[in-house]
């Protein structure tokens, strides 16, 4: 059945009021525009308080299920789609570093068919392993070049360059932290001088000579050294293909903003850096050189975070966070369109064909989520740009139930989410 919703529309190019005509049964949206639709036929409308986006979507989160199970205490499929649905997210992409990690076909397979469980899309990256191989078809992968769950990552360049010669032209996101400078490192007094930003910014340029040498499709996660945006946008001019996520916490915390009581809470890889590379960040993200903001949501119970665990949560606070983006920081909403609507659209849509080969889940997402045209999934993030929001425990749906924003105050928040045609 079709529906109607109106509101100030955003996407990379225009914001301008508009309707968007919808079937909340095909999930699909018909038209876009200035359809002209009387407003007693309007079945959502949105002041010009509220920005109509796309939705929004992560391509970095940590669900943590697998066919063990073993981490399902911490967080599941089903429970990272609440948060991500709490926190304005359509759709994800889960990294590959279980316990039994998807490294071959079957083991792809079998944890694909565990996220029937998710309330939102989500597509799997495979992980990169020293004796792994390519799975057939398009689909994402993981390297870890440093130390990580089990046994996928790489103890030196030389033994990553060995794998990805088998990775020619396939899309292979990295963790860049060296592991030689890590080990080096192990025994320094706090978790920022074990994981120093030397190691990020020698493991960006083995990235980046790796991605031209193998013709990859390269992604740099949670990037958050000032000092290597230069080379990233080199690499770019060069005419690799090459981006780059960042992280809100990168974004929004630094060294100087924390104390010596929460430091083990704010614990993650990469660490949290001094302001000027959280304002490099910032810089990077107005400019272009950063193409995804992606939580690297990571849930670990508190009791495991004082136990000095790293990783943060991050689902359940997307939208929030965005609308200090856009009011606090100035930034334009059409950037933010690009970044959390559009490019994580693509990225998704990449993998559409292999995925829906191996199961009937994504049929009905249509040309893709992320992008505000006919033929497109009807799925929009709405953020009401002045209803405050305090971050709580009591109202994020992750299993970890605590939030690095918990208890700030955002001067916007989400209004509204809807999910291939019809409302969370």
């Amino acid at each position: 059945m079709e529906k109607f919703l109106e509101g100030l529309l955003v996407d990379s190019e225009n914001i301008d009021r508009g309707q968007i005509c919808f079937d909340d049964e095909t999930g699909l949206i018909v038209d876009v525009g200035k359809l002209g639709i009387p407003a007693n036929k309007v079945d959502y409308r949105y002041d010009d308080d509220h920005y109509v986006f796309a939705g929004m979507g992560d391509v970095h989160i940590h669900a943590r299920e697998d066919m063990s199970g073993s981490n399902c205490y911490k967080e599941d499929f089903h429970s990272a789609s609440l948060a991500a649905i709490n926190g304005g997210v359509t759709h994800a992409c889960d990294m590959p570093n279980n316990p039994i990690p998807p490294i071959d076909l079957a083991s792809y397979s079998d944890k694909l068919n565990l996220t029937k469980n998710s309330l939102i899309p989500l597509v799997l990256y495979a992980g990169i392993g020293p004796s792994t191989r390519p799975i057939p078809g398009t689909l994402p992968y993981k390297a870890y070049m440093g130390p990580s769950v089990g046994e996928l990552f790489f103890k030196d360049f030389e033994e990553l360059d060995k794998a990805l010669k088998h990775y020619s032209h396939q899309w292979v996101s990295f963790h860049c932290e060296d592991p030689v400078i890590l080990e080096n490192h192990a025994l320094k007094e706090s978790h920022y001088e074990r994981r120093p930003v030397e190691a990020e910014l020698l493991a960006t340029e083995q990235a980046i000579s790796l991605i031209e040498k193998y013709s990859l499709n390269g992604k740099l996660c949670h990037y958050s050294a000032g000092e290597g945006l230069p080379l990233i946008k080199k690499a770019r001019q060069k005419g690799l293909n090459l981006s780059c996520e960042v992280t809100p916490q990168h974004l929004f915390y630094s060294t100087d903003k924390l104390s010596a009581e929460n430091l083990h809470l704010f614990q993650m890889n990469p660490p949290i850096r001094p302001e000027s590379d959280r304002e490099a960040m910032l810089q990077g993200l107005l400019d272009g050189d950063i193409d995804f903001i992606a939580t690297d949501h990571a849930p670990h119970t508190v009791a495991e975070k004082k136990k000095g665990i790293s990783g943060l949560t991050g689902l359940d606070t997307y939208a929030p966070f965005v609308t200090w983006l856009i009011n606090e920081m100035k930034f334009d909403p059409r950037i933010i369109a690009k970044v959390c609507s559009e490019n994580p659209g693509l990225y998704q849509r990449q993998f559409l064909p292999t995925l829906r080969n191996m199961t009937t889940a994504y049929d009905s997402l249509g040309h893709g989520i992320g992008f505000l045209r006919p033929g497109f999934n009807a799925s929009f993030t709405i953020l009401n740009m002045n209803k405050a929001t305090k971050i709580t425990k009591e109202d994020l749906k992750t299993k970890a139930a605590w939030s690095p924003f918990e208890g700030h105050q955002f001067s916007g928040s989400l209004a509204s989410i809807f999910l291939s045609g019809k409302r969370a």
